[in-house]
C-alpha cells in the first residue's frame, strides 16, 4: 500500500498564530467545530493560508445552500444530506483512508471527499447545521456517526424522533440494530444508551487530535506530527494530565533529551501527589534521558 507523504508544516510564525487562534476558539463560549478542525489542518499543512481557510468555510456554506428544501422530519433531513453529500458529491470512506494523515484534515476531506468517520461526520454536521437541521455528533466507540432530531429525544424511541446516519458509508441511515453492530464490530462490546448522547465540539476535536497522534505513533519518522497534535490537545480547556507525559517521552524519542527530561521531572512532581511509585518510575526515565546527553 502506498503511503502518501504528509503536507509540509507551516513556518514557526504561522504555527504560533494558528495555536493562538486555536486556544482562543477552544476557550470561547461556543467553540466552532469547523474553525477548530481547519486550524488543526493549518498546523499540519503550511499551504493552508487565510484564503484557503476562508475557501473551506465557503465550500461548507455552498454545500449547505445546495440542500433542496427545509425537510420537516429528522429522517427527511438525513435523507437529504445522504443524497447530497453521499450521493451527488460522493463523500465516503474506505479502509485505506485510515493510513492517510489527510483523512483527519477537514480541508483535505472537503477536497478529496474521503476521510475518517469522524471527519466525514464533521462535514455532515457543518453542512446540516448551516442549513438549519437539528443535527449532532454521536461518538460511538470506534466509529463516529451523526444524529438528526432532538438531542433529548428517546434513544430508542420512534423512528421520527432520532435518526442516525453513517457518513463513512455515504450517509447510510442506520436501522434497527445497525448501531449495535457498529459498536460490536469496533469494540466487541454492547451499545449503551450513554453512547448515543451528543458529542460536544471540543470532544470531537480532542478525538480528531487523538486519531492524528495514533497515526503518528505508528510512524516514528512522523514524530513532529505527533508533537503538534499533543500541543494542540494541551490547548483544549480539559485534557488528560497524561498528555504531558506523552509529550515528554516524544521529545526524548526525537533526541531532545534535556527538554524531555525536564518535562518528565515536572510531570513526576504532579504524579507524586497521588502516586509516589509512579513518580519515581518517571524520574528514572528522566535520569535515563539526561544520561543520553553525554
Amino acid at each position: 500500500m502506498r503511503h502518501s507523504h504528509p503536507p509540509h508544516p507551516p513556518s514557526p510564525e504561522r504555527s504560533a498564530e494558528v495555536r493562538r487562534r486555536f486556544a482562543e476558539e477552544a476557550r470561547s463560549e461556543r467553540p466552532d467545530l469547523s474553525t477548530l478542525c481547519l486550524l488543526v489542518g493549518a498546523e499540519a499543512d503550511g499551504a493552508l493560508d487565510e484564503a484557503a481557510l476562508d475557501a473551506a468555510q465557503m465550500e461548507l456554506d455552498r454545500l449547505a445552500g445546495e440542500l433542496p428544501f427545509r425537510p420537516g422530519s429528522p429522517r427527511a433531513w438525513a435523507v437529504a444530506l445522504r443524497d447530497l453529500l453521499g450521493g451527488r458529491y460522493g463523500f465516503h470512506g474506505v479502509a485505506a483512508d485510515y493510513q492517510r494523515l489527510e483523512s483527519s484534515l477537514l480541508h483535505e476531506v472537503l477536497r478529496r471527499r474521503r476521510g475518517l468517520p469522524i471527519m466525514l461526520s464533521v462535514v455532515w454536521l457543518e453542512v446540516a447545521r448551516r442549513a438549519g437541521a437539528p443535527v449532532y455528533g454521536v461518538a460511538l466507540p470506534g466509529h463516529f456517526v451523526v444524529g438528526f432530531g432532538s438531542e433529548l429525544g428517546p434513544a430508542f424511541g420512534s423512528e421520527e424522533e432520532r435518526v442516525l446516519a453513517d457518513p463513512f458509508d455515504g450517509g447510510r441511515i442506520l436501522q434497527g440494530n445497525d448501531a449495535e453492530t457498529l459498536v460490536a464490530g469496533a469494540t466487541g462490546a454492547g451499545l449503551r444508551p450513554s453512547m448515543l448522547e451528543p458529542a460536544a465540539p471540543l470532544d470531537v476535536v480532542a478525538r480528531v487530535l487523538n486519531n492524528i497522534r495514533a497515526w503518528a505513533a505508528g510512524r516514528p519518522e512522523q514524530s513532529a506530527v505527533g508533537l503538534w497534535a499533543i500541543d494542540l490537545a494541551l490547548l483544549l480547556p480539559a485534557h488528560p494530565a497524561r498528555l504531558r507525559y506523552e509529550r515528554a517521552r516524544l521529545l526524548v524519542q526525537r533526541g531532545e533529551f534535556a527538554a524531555g527530561a525536564g518535562e518528565l521531572e515536572a510531570y513526576a512532581e504532579v504524579v507524586g501527589v497521588v502516586d509516589e511509585e509512579a513518580a519515581e518510575r518517571v524520574r528514572g526515565e528522566a535520569r535515563a534521558a539526561r544520561a543520553m546527553l553525554n
